[in-house]
């Protein structure tokens, strides 16, 4: 699938919901880029793209919220190069390099699990530029990936050079949301609570469904996110100097509780928001909750 791609204010009139490439002095960056208003740059985590960074922000900030929305794929994800970045500290100053671009001095940035650590370097390499920092069970240091992870993914780059088994596997997550949403939700009566609510649970098949959408072209870049998290030291966020909000469940088994505690501990300007019982999906199980507490610190 091609995409336009767009220079500077070129960028401005592109279509609000169809993805646009922009180029930088960083290098290439897809993205969606939707409303008006302060902006938000929202970053997805493993096997997503700009459309799951869309996704997390409409649920974290709702449908038409007052901010102008630029959704990314990181580097190594559908329309933006790996060479575009390769570490969250790359990754961070392409994010800075894409304001510059847009013409926008300033951008809260909000992350969802492995998004997190190019969002909190962001905040520490340039400050001037980083309003506020929300991070949704993100990880912040060291990551062992679990074994449920490491097992699948060898799988999955199988699956992704077969057009009509991954097609499939998108039919059979659509028929049975049920059972694609045990993975991430191991509680039934949560699980059924969640794709029962009329916002939550759309939300939810729509992010189950979108793995199966263009997969060959979302595992460059978790692959290398699983490498590197799983050698990365602990971020030092003593130095963060803007406001930071963090998001976690206690029972997140993808990312654990405790890389939320630490950074809320040792940011000086944070704050904690624990999800009792959340797992790595709380963001769709709890979103009315998650919703407000993320209203309230913009």
């Amino acid at each position: 699938m091609s995409v336009p791609l767009f220079r500077g204010r070129a960028a401005l009139r592109a279509s609000p919901s169809a993805p646009i490439i922009v180029s930088t002095a960083r290098g290439l960056v897809e993205l969606i880029d939707r409303g008006d208003g302060p902006a938000v740059l929202a970053l997805h985590g493993g096997m997503g793209g700009c459309d799951q960074s869309s996704l997390l922000a409409r649920a974290a900030l709702g449908d038409d919220p007052p901010n102008r929305v630029l959704a990314l794929s990181r580097p190594g994800y559908l329309g933006t190069p790996q060479a575009s970045g390769t570490t969250p500290a790359t990754q961070a100053d392409l994010y800075a390099a894409l304001l510059d671009a847009l013409r926008l001095d300033t951008a809260i940035v909000i992350a969802v699990s492995a998004g997190g650590p190019s969002a909190l370097q962001f905040a520490l390499r340039h400050p001037a530029r980083c309003a506020g920092v929300v991070l949704v069970s993100c990880c912040t240091g060291t990551l062992d990936v679990p074994e449920q992870v490491r097992t699948r993914l060898p799988t999955m780059r199988w699956i992704a050079r077969l057009p009509g088994l991954v097609a499939l596997m998108r039919w059979s997550a659509a028929r049975d949301p049920d059972k694609a949403a045990s993975r991430s939700i191991r509680d039934p009566a949560l699980r059924a609570r969640t794709l029962a609510d009329p916002v939550a649970g759309p939300m939810l098949c729509e992010l189950q469904a979108s793995v199966f959408t263009r997969m060959a072209e979302r595992l460059p870049g978790t692959l290398t996110d699983t490498a590197y998290l799983s050698a990365m030291d602990a971020i030092d966020v003593s130095a963060v100097s803007t406001p930071l909000l963090a998001i976690h469940g206690t029972a997140d088994t993808i990312v654990p509780f405790a890389h939320a505690t630490r950074v809320a501990n040792e940011a000086p300007h944070s704050k904690l928001m624990t999800i009792e019982a959340g797992e790595h999906v709380s963001l769709f199980t709890h979103l009315a909750e998650v919703r407000r507490r993320v209203s309230d610190f913009l």
